[in-house]
Order: C-alpha cells, then structure tokens, then sequence
C-alpha cells in the first residue's frame, strides 16, 4: 500500500477510534480499562526491551527465504538483523499490548506465526510463564537468532518449529491442543491469513483469543480482516489499526469496535 494512503487511512482510524467513555459492552470497557490503558512497565519489559535495543545495533547480515508478504519497507532476501528487527519487530506499544492481554487472560496454550527476532514471543512468554507457548518460523537463520534471544532471557516455555507455514501449520494443528491466544503475525496477504484463520478455528474454543497483525496493512488484508469479522463464529472484534483483536465469547453479542489506542 502506498505510504501516503497508509498514513491517510491511519488518520481516519483516529478520528473514527472511540474511548472508554463511548464503551457500553463491559467486557470490552474492562478490557481497554485494565489491560489496553493499563502501561505499567517492570523488569521483565526493561530485559526484552534491552534485547531490542542489542538487535537495532547489530549489523550482521542474513540471507534468508521470504515466505510472507515482506514489509512495507523491504521485499530484499538479504538483510541485516538491524533492519530485520526494525521492519519485522512488533513496535513496543503493541508487543507490550501483548504482554498485558496475555497477562490477563493467562492462557495456557498459546500459538505465534511469524516469531522474526522473537520479541513478541518474548513478550507472551514472559506474561505467562506457565503457558506452553509455540512459534512458527519459516528462516532457520532467523529462528537461530530467535532462540539466543530467548537463552538471554531464560525462557524456557517456548517451542520452536521451522518451515514453512502452510505445512508446519496442518501438522501442527493435527495434535487436537486448544489453542488459548493465537498471534498472526507471518503472511501478510489476504488468502494465507484467512486459509490460516479458518485452520486455527478447529483448535479454539469460546474464551480463544486471535490477534492480528497489521490488518490495515494493504487492501487485502482490509478484505482479510473484513471477511473475519463477518465469521458466524466471531462476536466481538477490536480494531487498534495496527492490530485486530477477535473473541468467540458466546455470550457476547456480535460487535465490531474500533479502539484509539
């Protein structure tokens, strides 16, 4: 998407984004109130963080397969870690987003596509150190950075699979885990996100949360996360622009929100 439509459709998301106060689902007032306005930091966001930082400095070069739809700044095959982690890392507001949601909910299996330096991994792994938490990586490479990153951080609740997503995903999904919190974070493009979606649809139950990154991200992905919302299974979805946010609570009636955040 062309970067000047990007910023264009961002500011319409902030004129159009409600508050709490315009909020009448509890549920969702409670959510915003305690875990997307909550910005307590501690030690283990400064550790991660201090990761990052490591990571923003490190010019080593990587070549590597892409698999996904690459990133608004770059489709190049060979990149530094530097940049990798600039174009690829979730943004500390949002992976901080994903350290409180996961925090809050404490689910107990969680599931990431797309793990790039591991930083939101780190995140979620850290929210929850009890939770078994999976990421799939399609650069071996990449996936070695990944895992010194987590040895630095001794965690030690995360596994690891290498590949391809539209096979390694199928596998995975055959070992019948319910999965609690599923981040997408791998393909950004409109066929795999919605082939994937409806995949992890058979591994959820009603209090699953999935997480969508950069849904605003290309036209697509817009018809991607529109066809999401419009799922018989879906109740309520939070729009924050650069992430989508999906609930199965039965419950709940159909809602679709969009948050400023």
């Amino acid at each position: 998407m062309n970067q000047l439509i990007f910023i264009i459709k961002y500011f319409k998301y902030r004129i159009k984004a409600k508050t709490k106060y315009d909020i009448h689902s509890p549920f969702v007032f409670e959510l915003i109130t305690k875990v997307f306005y909550n910005k307590k930091s501690d030690n283990e966001i400064r550790s991660i963080e201090a990761i990052r930082k490591q990571l923003l400095k490190n010019k080593t070069i990587v070549t590597f397969e892409e698999m996904g739809a690459g990133s608004l700044k770059s489709d190049s095959k060979t990149k530094n870690v530097s940049n990798i982690t600039r174009n690829s890392a979730k943004h500390p507001k949002y992976a901080q987003l994903l350290y409180r949601m996961v925090k809050h909910f404490q689910p107990a299996n969680i599931l990431e596509l797309g793990t790039s330096m591991g930083i939101s991994s780190a995140y979620m792994a850290k929210a929850n150190t009890k939770a078994n938490l999976t990421t799939i990586e399609g650069s071996e490479k990449i996936a070695a950075f990944a895992r010194e990153n987590f040895n630095q951080l001794n965690i030690n609740n995360i596994r690891q699979i290498i590949g391809n997503f539209d096979n390694k995903l199928p596998e995975l999904l055959k070992e019948k885990c319910i999965y609690d919190f599923i981040f997408f974070d791998g393909n950004h493009r409109k066929t795999p996100t919605l082939n994937y979606f409806y995949q992890c649809l058979k591994n959820k139950n009603d209090n699953s949360i999935f997480v969508f990154d950069d849904i605003h991200w290309s036209q697509e992905m817009e018809e991607a996360w529109n066809e999401i919302k419009q799922s018989e299974e879906v109740t309520i979805t939070i729009d924050l622009f650069f992430l989508g946010i999906v609930f199965f609570r039965k419950e709940s009636s159909k809602e679709h929100f969009t948050i400023k955040f």
